[in-house]
């Protein structure tokens, strides 16, 4: 957010307006209608009138205030900029890109206050689930930071680049962001950013299926603002602590957090945390077979977020809805799921992978730049510290593959029993038998490896399944994680292929099991089978 400026002569200063502020204070209708009249008839009078208006809404660490003579586009930027981070503020979405827009051509040239109007837009691009256009924002702002060289600046950028490729789906590009911007954090010293990069850290670790660790830098990041008397972000760091603790299979910890942190923002009125953790404890009702408790808590988050217009996050309350209905009432559990598809569809359409792509590219020559020699540094030290490691990892590696080899012989031997039997059904419901829903799991896997959609995330969403409940499924079925047994199905389609077909070329066995290229499929094949695959055909 915008720090302290002069503005033509006037010292003049943006008290880091909190974009993450509760809604307790709205100021009725009379900021909005003072916002109003600034944008008809700019002038240094009713601009300073709108800055004390706010500083009483809502206190900030400085006051911004303008002197006589400052040219009316000046004074329109900031209107405008203001505008937008009040209205973010108090989750009115479309009202907040509609002001830092018309903010944006008034900043002359690139400037760090030009670059937080730019991060703001991305950040509210985030929550509209415009993930495309978030990128696009948050890039530009970090090169403007890079070239002026604020840490601070830099590790909120990250934050909000992390965040960004979190709800796209990507969490390992986002774990990439994150540590770079934690760094850049213990470079600024500022423990309130500090605390945020923690508590979004522990949301990617979640993602990436590390929830020790996810719980970690959630309680790391509840320590740092408890310490720092920073109350109001308390209910969002229990919630990011739950998230963890529901990972871990920690149930009646994860509730108790959640039901806390859901009692305090009703309090507060932070509407748009209240209906992220409504959708997480209702997810964590129907994993424990309370679907009707469950729905009533997202048809509230589902409520919450199509007024902000958050399709991201109601994309994930109709899909509760439909998993929550699925046992009670399968005609509303159908309904609901049209609904998620519509949305889901709508919603993926604003980013695709080209695009975020293209964005990483120019991160990553931004990093190249501003920190070349500190990389060769790190290089240096990685080297050495790598031949240090590798003694260790030569002693546990054969020790590691016996048992991953075993683990996978175990699999394939299940799935070539299911092959055999061939269970009959159309839907994974809860009631059927753990070979048929692996029947169908099988399906699904050997339909995605020809194009490379088999991801854990990909096969739970062509079942209409959050990724959870998925993983859960397959657990409870095979007593494997859902990454291993798609691993045995890859090896056991590799070796039906390599038996049943010896003309096809050892490339065209890997490409439709999966694999990327021929070396890489003979290792892993080797890992579980002992052999190269040309010595496995008969």
């Amino acid at each position: 957010m915008m720090k302290k400026t002069l503005i033509h002569g006037v010292v003049a200063a943006a008290a880091l307006w909190p974009a993450c502020a509760t809604a307790a204070a709205t100021g009725g209708d009379a900021l909005p209608r003072l916002i109003e009249q600034c944008e008809k008839q700019p002038t240094v009078e009713l601009v300073n009138r709108l800055m004390q208006a706010m500083e009483e809404d809502d206190p900030t660490e400085e006051s911004l205030r303008f002197a006589p003579g400052t040219p009316t586009d000046s004074l329109l930027q900031q209107v405008r900029y203001w505008a937008a981070e009040w209205h973010y503020a108090r989750q009115h979405y479309d009202l907040a890109e509609q002001y830092a827009l018309g903010a944006v051509p008034l900043f002359a040239h690139d400037s760090n206050a030009k670059g937080d109007c730019l991060n703001l837009l991305g950040i509210i691009m985030v929550r509209k689930g415009n993930f495309s256009r978030a990128a696009t924002y948050c890039t530009r702002a970090l090169e403007i930071y890079m070239k002026g060289g604020d840490p601070d600046r830099i590790s909120s950028t990250l934050n909000a680049l992390a965040g960004t490729y979190m709800a796209a789906g990507t969490p390992r590009r986002a774990e990439e962001y994150i540590l770079r911007g934690l760094d850049y954090a213990d470079r600024a010293n500022n423990s309130a950013r500090k605390a945020v990069l923690l508590g979004m850290a522990s949301e990617v670790y979640h993602k990436l299926d590390h929830d020790s660790l996810a719980l970690d830098y959630a309680n790391r990041a509840y320590a740092l603002d408890s310490l720092h008397g920073r109350t109001q972000r308390l209910p969002v760091r229990l919630s990011q602590r739950a998230v963890a603790l529901l990972g871990l299979q920690r149930l009646a910890e994860a509730e108790e957090a959640y039901r806390t942190a859901i009692g305090v923002l009703r309090e507060n009125g932070n509407r748009h945390s209240l209906a992220i953790d409504l959708n997480q404890l209702g997810t964590l009702l129907v994993e424990q077979g309370r679907s009707a408790e469950a729905i009533e808590l997202f048809r509230e988050a589902a409520q919450i977020f199509a007024g902000m217009g958050d399709l991201y996050n109601l994309v994930n309350s109709h899909r509760g809805l439909y998993e929550a209905y699925w046992d009670i009432d399968r005609d509303s559990a159908r309904v609901e799921l049209d609904r998620f598809n519509t949305l889901k569809d709508s919603l993926y359409s604003h980013a695709t992978a080209e695009s975020l792509a293209r964005y990483t590219a120019e991160f990553d020559n931004l990093q190249l730049r501003a920190e070349n020699r500190q990389h060769r540094t790190r290089f240096a030290i990685a080297i050495v510290a790598g031949v240090l490691l590798i003694v260790a990892f030569a002693l546990t590696i054969r020790m590691v593959s016996r048992r991953h080899r075993s683990h996978i012989q175990e699999l394939i031997a299940r799935i070539e029993a299911i092959e055999q039997s061939k269970p009959k059904t159309s839907a994974p419901e809860t009631s059927l038998a753990a070979d048929s829903f692996l029947a169908i799991v099988i399906e699904e896997v050997e339909c995605g490896l020809a194009t490379g959609e088999y991801g854990v995330a990909q096969i739970a969403q062509r079942l209409n399944m959050s990724e959870q409940t998925f993983r859960r499924r397959v657990t409870e079925a095979t007593g494997k994680s859902p990454k291993l047994f798609i691993s045995a199905l890859q090896m056991e389609r590799a070796a039906h292929l390599l038996t049943t077909n010896r003309q096809m070329h050892i490339s065209e066995v890997a490409a439709q099991c999966g694999f990327g290229d021929a070396e890489t499929f003979s290792r892993a094949f080797k890992r579980v089978y002992g052999c190269a695959p040309t010595h496995y055909r008969p």
